[in-house]
């Protein structure tokens, strides 16, 4: 018998379960997006509110495109297990808050109809950068549709993914969507409903059989779903609700509620995920599979530290920018969580335009140093190539990846000729970026440093200067 509703009662007394009843009242969240990091970030904060006795955060989970992972969430009737794991020590827990599910790709009209259910009070989305689509927008705009023909309230419609300005991004992809007839329709949209902004953060690696066999022995039954985190989560959101005592809410669950999420918005982007770009890259090019592998070396680690607190740090208003580095090191180094490398570096063209350019423009305007984003850039340049420094070829994952790799081939002939067409690319670096002859000169310089001596070598150098 694997993982399920029957098999709750059997489980050893150290897992924690869900203790209230499931399924007993319909949805009030739909999320879209129910990969990894939903089920061991929201799902687990709408656990606690559940857990609480608000029964109105019970979750109608859509996959956007695999049915393989809803049939396996629905053969165990919505339930997983989460280690997590940090210097404290691991526990299980089997969040409970997934009651429903559908796949947007091959049942569309069960979305639209949850959307528009009367219990539906929230639509959040884990959708990643590229998922911000037309189709996106007309499937939330029929949804919204429904609403309002039939009369119900508004409802707040939360983007939970790295995308600045997230909340703005995704209501003006819902509004694109409209057409002259829906001129009620979108008056309904701004008075009736909130599309907050919000920065969520927790690392949550990709299921691994490591991950499976863990959870077997702590529960005592198999679980094909099973995940593994960090202690460390964060969810800052935006003041803005359909149902105003929704803050008050969250906050009782350890949800940031603020009117300023763009300072923890750009401080996540830049220096996590900016620094875990770079370290995914190196460790793709170098055969380090894991970013803990990667910031486990002491030269990857001096840059990733030196990276965020001299050329991020001077352009983040988040006040405790020096306390939020030394945690990431800390967690990047947790020897749980098995990220891996290639799944960080999947859809670098989408990321690094967020990620990078804010900060090394922000040293150009201040005539600072922009060494470790060069390098970064170099790096990247190399990553085309699709094959690492022992010989070993590896896919690159990404929207662009047929043009980087055309890109990439000519690094062997025509290396600088190479990084320059790279560079020139606005859809990466912006319009300034391609036009400033400095970072390029820089650019060039690491990248046929890391061609000759390898990157580890090219790092060294850097951090030893």
């Amino acid at each position: 018998m694997s993982l399920s509703s029957l098999a709750l009662s059997t489980l050893p007394p150290h897992v924690g379960i869900p203790r209230y009843a499931r399924n007993a009242d319909a949805p009030g969240v739909v999320h879209l997006g129910l990969g990894a990091f939903h089920r061991a970030h929201q799902a687990m904060v709408f656990d606690q509110l559940l857990a609480n006795g608000d029964m109105r955060w019970g979750i109608h989970g859509v996959g956007m495109t695999r049915p393989d992972l809803v049939n396996q969430l629905s053969a165990q009737d919505g339930l997983y297990a989460v280690r997590v794991a940090d210097g404290t020590g691991v526990k299980w827990q089997v969040p409970g808050a997934l009651w429903r599910m559908n796949v947007a790709a091959t049942e569309r009209d069960a979305v639209v109809q949850a959307m528009a259910a009367p219990s539906t009070r929230w639509v959040t989305l884990t959708v990643t950068e590229k998922g911000y689509t037309p189709a996106l927008g007309q499937l939330l705009l029929d949804g919204l549709r429904l609403r309002q023909q039939a009369g119900l309230p508004g409802i707040t419609i939360a983007s939970c993914d790295n995308l600045q300005g997230n909340g703005h991004k995704l209501q003006a992809l819902v509004k694109a969507a409209a057409n002259a007839q829906d001129t009620a329709l979108l008056q309904w949209l701004d008075t009736h409903c909130a599309f907050p902004c919000s920065m969520v953060d927790r690392i949550v690696p990709a299921a691994t059989p490591e991950v499976m066999a863990a959870a077997k022995e702590a529960l005592g039954v198999p679980d094909h779903c099973a995940l593994s985190t960090e202690g460390f989560w964060e969810w800052v959101i935006e003041d803005r609700f359909a149902d105003p005592t929704d803050a008050a809410l969250l906050q009782s669950a350890g949800v940031r509620v603020t009117g300023d999420v763009h300072s923890y918005e750009e401080a996540k982007l830049r220096m996590l995920n900016g620094s875990h770009t770079a370290m995914a890259l190196m460790g793709a090019i170098t055969g380090r599979p894991f970013i803990a592998s990667c910031i486990g070396a002491p030269h990857i680690r001096e840059f990733v530290f030196r990276l965020m607190g001299r050329e991020v740090a001077p352009h983040l208003s988040r006040s405790d920018w020096a306390d939020y580095r030394d945690a990431l090191i800390a967690r990047f180094g947790n020897p749980y969580l098995k990220h891996s490398v290639h799944q960080i570096a999947t859809d670098s063209s989408q990321k690094i335009p967020q990620r990078w350019p804010p900060s090394v423009l922000g040293q150009i305007a201040q005539g600072a140093s922009f060494e470790h984003h060069a390098l970064a850039a170099a790096v990247f340049v190399r990553y085309t190539l699709a094959v690492d420094e022992n010989g070993q070829a590896y896919a690159l994952n990404d929207p662009q990846a047929e043009s980087l790799m055309a890109l990439g081939a000519a690094q062997r002939t025509e290396p600088e000729a190479c990084v320059r067409a790279l560079l020139a690319r606005e859809d990466l670096w912006g319009s300034a970026l391609p036009q400033h002859t400095g970072w390029i000169a820089r650019v060039i310089h690491w990248h046929q440093h890391i061609l000759q001596h390898g990157v580890d070598h090219a790092v060294q150098q850097l951090t030893e200067a």
